[in-house]
């Protein structure tokens, strides 16, 4: 499927990984002056998540299948993130999306802020949701290959049950980054090994 924002080269208007968190830095350290308390809860987020991708992107070693099986695309291919600094899954799987992009100069990978491109968001609901990150790689005519997101299908499974369970915020959120970190990106990976394979 090729989507009207592609003709116009839109995706390629996105961040690449180091422009978004430079963009992020800034967003936490310019002065906000008065704002609202949520506008200081998503502030204090960003900071979180800056600490959360500086500490993946030290640690994360992808592992030598799925390497192989990036290494080995060889048609160009841009991967479109939608996503928010604000994002507790995008810290976590982000920076992990990043190093597979740098494995191969096929992959151009391109960010789009969510809330500035409403109208890409909403070509990419989950259950009718703006759920985010959410990736989609498209070849060079703009053909849809494959959607990602927004986080790992066994996460959303232990998701739905705390959630089921009448577990909230925030110890709903303190489970999900426990999680993340116990499983190091192994669930990324295999989600992303079948889909390349």
């Amino acid at each position: 499927m090729i989507h009207r924002f592609f003709a116009d080269k839109r995706p390629h208007k996105g961040m690449n990984y180091r422009e978004y968190i430079q963009s992020v830095i800034n967003d936490v350290a310019s002065d906000p002056g008065i704002i609202s308390n949520d506008e200081k809860e998503l502030l204090e987020y960003k900071k979180l998540n800056l600490q959360r991708s500086s500490r993946i992107e030290r640690t994360y070693v992808i592992s030598e299948e799925l390497k192989s099986l990036i290494e080995n695309i060889n048609d160009k291919q841009l991967w479109m993130v939608i996503t928010e600094g604000w994002c507790g899954d995008s810290a976590q799987i982000l920076p992990h999306i990043a190093k597979m992009a740098d494995l191969n100069p096929n992959v151009d990978l391109k960010i789009l802020l969510r809330d500035s491109n409403p109208d890409i968001m909403d070509l990419y609901l989950t259950h009718g949701t703006r759920s985010i990150p959410i990736l989609v790689a498209f070849d060079l005519e703009g053909n849809e290959l494959f959607t990602w997101g927004p986080r790992p299908k066994a996460l959303q499974t232990l998701i739905n049950k705390w959630k089921s369970e009448g577990i909230v915020k925030p110890e709903l959120f303190e489970k999900l980054h426990l999680w993340y970190a116990k499983d190091k990106g192994k669930e990324i990976e295999e989600e992303f090994i079948k889909i390349l394979k």
